[in-house]
């Protein structure tokens, strides 16, 4: 079964070292997503639709809000991933246009070929979280010199961004029973019991909900909630001591076993593990 080997958190965001033998459903993240092999079998995975080759010479890129899913085969021998998921204000710290990381189309296309001296940061990357997952500082430095390396060679930072006129022209205004939709998302998704419930509180059918969402945020409903899950979750199964069962109850899940599955189905690790292996970045266990 797929486990995390070590959880770094920080004002970076998340970096997960996964031991993937089972494949992930889809989903999307709000940050910048880039998947590099450390060992193990060659895997893909899909994003946008396309199948993309994770291999000791390429990454998967991910933008964010893109949907992606891990296509892992059955009898498929089981392959160690670096998983980044970077917060785009830690990034602008690095270069004031690495803010549009968190925007479409930051990553031009979903792989890249990388560089020996990448591989060796990738490398260097996984044995300091396994033999030192104390030492935060010297994970963050050390995630910071490889999304360094990737950005320079695999993103579109030096190209000069719209303005803002030109963005608003392009994009309109939010259509405000879309922005309510979302706000009751954020605030509580464990109200939304049901896509039919959450169009019908937005004042449109259906039909009319999915169109105007999806044109709004590039996502789903369905998609869009389970990140505000995923999110929540994330966060308080690595810092919180509550149980499961009421975390799973504040998400919206009707039986803890459900939140159990849905956890490592996005997260690529049970609640369980990922709590203990975020604890050794604390010092806890």
């Amino acid at each position: 079964m797929s486990s995390a080997l070590r959880i770094a958190l920080g004002e970076f965001g998340r970096v997960a070292l996964l031991d993937m033998d089972r494949p992930l459903v889809r989903h999307a993240h709000s940050q910048c997503h880039v998947l590099l092999k450390v060992e193990g079998h060659d895997t893909q995975f899909e994003v946008g639709g396309r199948r993309i080759d994770l291999t000791d010479e390429s990454a998967v890129l991910i933008n964010a809000w893109e949907q992606h899913s891990y296509t892992h085969r059955p009898g498929q021998p089981p392959t160690i991933i670096l998983a980044l998921y970077i917060e785009p204000r830690w990034l602008g710290a690095f270069r004031e246009n690495w803010h549009s990381s968190g925007t479409p189309g930051f990553f031009p296309r979903p792989g890249g070929t990388i560089t020996p001296r990448m591989r060796q940061q990738v490398r260097e990357i996984a044995e300091a979280m396994i033999q030192d997952p104390g030492d935060a500082a010297e994970h963050e430095r050390l995630i910071g010199r490889l999304m360094i390396s990737v950005i320079e060679r695999m993103a579109l930072w030096r190209e000069a961004q719209p303005s803002i006129r030109a963005l608003a022209a392009a994009t309109g205004a939010p259509d405000r029973r879309i922005s309510r939709a979302l706000t009751m998302m954020r605030d509580d998704p464990a109200r939304v019991t049901s896509m039919d419930w959450l169009s019908r509180e937005s004042g449109l059918s259906r039909a009319h909900f999915f169109r105007l969402f999806e044109g709004t945020t590039g996502v789903s409903p369905r998609v869009y909630l389970n990140m505000v899950r995923v999110e929540r979750a994330v966060q308080a199964v690595a810092n919180e001591d509550r149980s499961f069962a009421a975390i799973s109850d504040e998400l919206g899940f009707s039986v803890p076993a459900h939140f159990s599955r849905f956890f490592h189905d996005h997260a690529g690790s049970s609640p369980s593990t990922f709590r203990t292996v975020s604890g050794l970045r604390r010092g806890d266990f």
